[in-house]
């Protein structure tokens, strides 16, 4: 009888020193214990999706099996320690055969799931994963009004929502600002929200029964910082949020509530009443088990009550402003625009092969928003072939023909004129001015704030026009645009002009209040100051007016001088 054997951990065989061997079925209870024990803490903490599209899950499977076999060594004690590398492999079948038979089961089904899940075997799926239409520039983006374009970028709105939260002593103290600024549709206006976050353990400790007292809401256009108090609204505070701890942390309410599905980044939104929600898009693999990521509807929080509700793609809510991820499109358009003619052609040649450039923005249309990105061709030559607009709620998206010059390019143009300041810009987001395709840019200084606006035209960069208000650097360029003979004379405002109010936009600008007119058969608007024109308070669309220009221009777009009712 071999040593091994009179040691032997399961009782068949004569234990060693008097001591009572532990039977097979014992072991195996025990184990199967402490390791529901381990996977239950694990699955705490760690929060793996029970998806086998999910990397996370098959590590999981594998650490279960993993901790069941050490305790199943460490039982077998000395029997194990003094077996010949025979006996403690025919140890390892009998005690260990199912754990290990299932974690060689999960690797085959990785690796098969990996293998076709690449593109070189199925690049026309990846190719299919974004529908892109052609879109008509003049026709889809029409001018936009001053009162809709964002002027500010995450960076700039985290610093005003820093500073106005620091004003406030009685929250400084406690709270700091989430750096995640979303930028949302809130009641017609582009602005950016974020929520509160505890500072530390302790500071959660001391307010985690009133929660989040309020959330940092951005406006886009006037550049004005708000903490909006949850109280003044009549809600209670956020109890569900990423900062929190425990069961009210916001991944571990969801992966309780849904253990089967895959979280893309959850978004803070708030409704128009104000009210806030955490959209969390549910993501699926189309593409074998790990290929092709897209989203397939989302999971709405209720920040206040926890309270969730899973939508699909089509049935989300139309006041809901994010589901689809910026880095999510830009990957997708890669894919379509690097396999337009299959893979090989991806590598070699690379025909009609386009991709994304290096960043991207967003800017409102039509109450949605929408995310901007430049397309370039594959050989990186400092040059766009067109633009992309997304949808970020419903993934309509849409290409523009506009070759020019890369966002990086327009940059680099802007900052050049103002270089004796060293302003820095934001990425430009691409509007349609006078009929052309133009990037606009804010300019920072080195606090991230606004000091001034750029306008470059896209075709020809080297255009370029500056002003310390968005009408002036509209002006400015404008002008530069008639003096180049880049844009048609009928595309731009004449000194003189009289016609019927077609649509009417107000914005508060610097603490000035302006109206913007268009009128009837007019691409255009006016800019009437009203502390220049008081008439301008009165006008409705529908009237009959004559417009006079100030020629030499006095800061305003196309400030006008006098205007008369007809």
């Amino acid at each position: 009888m071999s040593l091994f054997r009179k040691k032997d951990p399961f009782g068949d065989g004569s234990p060693s020193a008097g001591r009572k061997p532990k039977s097979r079925a014992r072991i195996v209870l025990t184990g199967l214990l402490i390791t529901l024990l381990f996977g239950l803490v694990y699955f705490y903490f760690a929060l793996p999706a029970i998806n086998l599209q999910s990397p996370q899950f098959y590590v999981f499977v594998a650490l279960l099996c993993g901790v069941f076999c050490l305790y199943s060594l460490f039982a077998s004690g000395q029997a194990v320690e003094s077996a010949t590398p025979r006996e403690l492999a025919g140890f390892l079948k009998k005690q260990c055969g199912i754990p290990v038979a299932i974690v060689l089961l999960l690797v085959v089904v990785f690796a098969a799931g990996y293998v076709v899940s690449l593109p070189i075997f199925r690049a026309s799926s990846y190719r299919d994963l974004l529908t892109v239409q052609d879109g008509d520039f003049a026709a889809d983006i029409a001018e936009i009004s001053f009162d809709e374009i964002p002027l500010l970028d995450e960076d700039s709105a985290q610093r005003l929502g820093d500073r106005k939260l620091g004003e406030l002593a009685d929250m400084v103290s406690q709270f700091e600002v989430s750096e995640d600024y979303t930028q949302i549709n809130y009641q017609g206006r582009p602005v950016r929200v974020a929520p509160l976050e505890y500072g530390d353990f302790f500071k959660w400790l001391n307010n985690r029964s009133e929660g989040l007292p309020a959330y940092i809401r951005v406006d886009m256009v006037t550049q004005q910082a708000e903490v909006v108090r949850l109280s003044s609204l009549g809600f209670d505070g956020i109890r569900f949020s990423p900062s929190d701890l425990f069961g009210r942390k916001l991944e571990r309410h969801l992966r309780f509530l849904y253990p089967t599905f895959i979280f893309g980044e959850s978004t803070f939104e708030i409704d128009d009443e104000g009210r806030p929600f955490w959209v969390c898009p549910k993501v699926e693999r189309t593409i074998g088990l790990f290929g092709g990521t897209d989203i397939n509807g989302a999971v709405l929080v209720d920040a206040i009550t926890g309270e969730a509700q899973y939508y699909a793609r089509e049935d989300v809510p139309s006041w809901i402003d994010r589901v689809y991820m910026a880095d999510m499109i830009m990957e997708q358009y890669d894919y379509h625009g690097m396999y337009v003619h299959g893979f090989l052609n991806s590598i070699f040649g690379q025909k009609d092969v386009t991709v994304t450039t290096s960043g991207y923005n967003y800017i409102a249309l039509n109450d949605d928003v929408y995310m901007y990105t430049g397309i370039t061709s594959a050989g990186g030559d400092q040059s766009n072939v067109g633009f992309l607009l997304s949808n970020q709620r419903t993934k309509e998206t849409r290409y523009y023909h506009a070759p020019g010059a890369i966002e990086e390019s327009a940059r680099d143009s802007a900052e050049g004129v103002v270089q004796d300041l060293r302003y820095t810009t934001t990425f430009p987001l691409l509007l349609n001015v006078a009929g052309e395709p133009t990037y606009f840019m804010s300019l920072k200084d080195a606090s991230q704030l606004v000091k001034m606006y750029a306008m470059v035209n896209v075709e020809q960069y080297q255009l370029v026009a500056t002003g310390d208000t968005v009408s002036e650097c509209e002006s400015n360029y404008i002008q530069l645009l008639a003096e180049q003979g880049v844009a048609e004379p009928e595309q731009l405002p004449q000194t003189g002009d009289s016609g019927v109010v077609a649509e009417i936009r107000t914005a508060v600008i610097d603490g000035n209040s302006y109206y913007y007119i268009r009128l009837q058969g007019r691409n255009f608007y006016y800019s009437i100051s009203a502390q220049a024109c008081p008439e301008a308070v009165i006008l409705n669309v529908g009237d009959r007016v004559e417009v006079q220009v100030d020629a030499a221009g006095d800061g305003d777009i196309r400030a006008a001088l006098s205007l008369t009712r007809g």
